[in-house]
């Protein structure tokens, strides 16, 4: 749609996914979300803001949109800005995809099962006749394991993870990590360098800020602010990132995307600062229901 200049259709389309999160975000009916399988994108925007998230063992979630020259939308900077330590920022720096172990290790989960167990749930949340969220946790909770990240996950290094992207700057975020891999030769700290070097500059940046700004602001405000930032991506003013990080990584896959600005140091604080300013008077901000916001605040 963006090609052929139908930009109307794009924002609508968009209005409508980040006015649903934030619905499911302040909704005061308790929801249950079962996440058996990949939950990224539009999956993780209609799951993670409600009540009750059950991960099983073919859980996988991630928030991957750097590598497509985009930023974590749809309430993300919410939710990842509030994880423990700067895990966000990793998780929206890098793309890199957690277990449904791993989301319940870190607070994206709110209870785990087996895949198995999934009917059974079903089965008695259809039974109950309350929405008091206690009884459903309680509930859930007959159904659930008790888990631990094994010696692999990176909430193992999660000492190292918030050492490297507690800094200011994504530069300061990748000197950290090349010194670190540079005494200690972890290859966990090697990867994540070729992951942050493999994804768009202009990203980087964009998202880590967003991350930061969504430690101080409730739902709305977020995603209100992702809106912003998701139409700069489709005009297209300041990089085509996104139309080329979709073409290398989805249509013609060859991954090699040509990212522009090409760097980091290309990258200006005013190509960053566009991102995040108001829209015009011909681009009205995102209307939400913010009237429900003291549910989800």
């Amino acid at each position: 749609m963006i090609k052929k200049g139908n930009i109307d259709e794009c924002k609508e389309l968009y209005q409508k996914i980040y006015s649903l999160a934030y619905v499911i975000g302040a909704y005061l009916k308790p929801q249950v979300a079962l996440l058996n399988g990949i939950t990224m994108g539009g999956g993780a925007a209609i799951s993670i803001p409600g009540t009750f998230r059950v991960a099983t063992e073919k859980t996988v979630f991630a928030n991957p949109e750097t590598l497509i020259g985009f930023h974590p939308d749809a309430g993300a900077s919410f939710y990842l800005s509030h994880l423990p330590g700067y895990l966000g920022e990793y998780l929206a720096l890098t793309g890199d995809k957690l277990s449904g172990l791993e989301m319940m290790s870190c607070g994206l989960a709110t209870h785990y099962s087996l895949t198995e167990r999934l009917p059974l749930i079903e089965e008695q949340l259809g039974k109950l006749m309350t929405d008091d969220p206690s009884v459903i946790g309680s509930s859930l909770a007959k159904f659930g394991d008790v888990v631990h990240p094994d010696q692999m996950s990176v909430l193992q290094r999660i000492e190292t993870l918030d050492r490297c992207f507690s800094h200011e700057t994504v530069e300061e975020i990748i000197d950290s990590l090349e010194s670190e891999a540079a005494k200690t030769a972890d290859a966990w700290c090697i990867s994540t360098l070729k992951r942050l070097r493999e994804v768009s500059p202009l990203s980087l940046k964009v998202s880590l800020r967003s991350i930061r700004e969504g430690r101080f602001q409730t739902l709305d405000q977020c995603i209100i602010r992702e809106y912003r930032m998701t139409l700069q991506a489709f005009f297209g003013h300041i990089t085509r990132d996104y139309c080329e990080g979709v073409r290398a990584r989805m249509l013609d896959k060859d991954l090699s995307p040509k990212w522009d600005p090409p760097s980091l140091e290309h990258v200006t604080n005013d190509m960053v600062d566009e991102y995040f300013s108001p829209l015009t008077s011909f681009e009205p901000d995102l209307e939400l229901p913010i009237q429900q916001r003291e549910a989800f605040a």
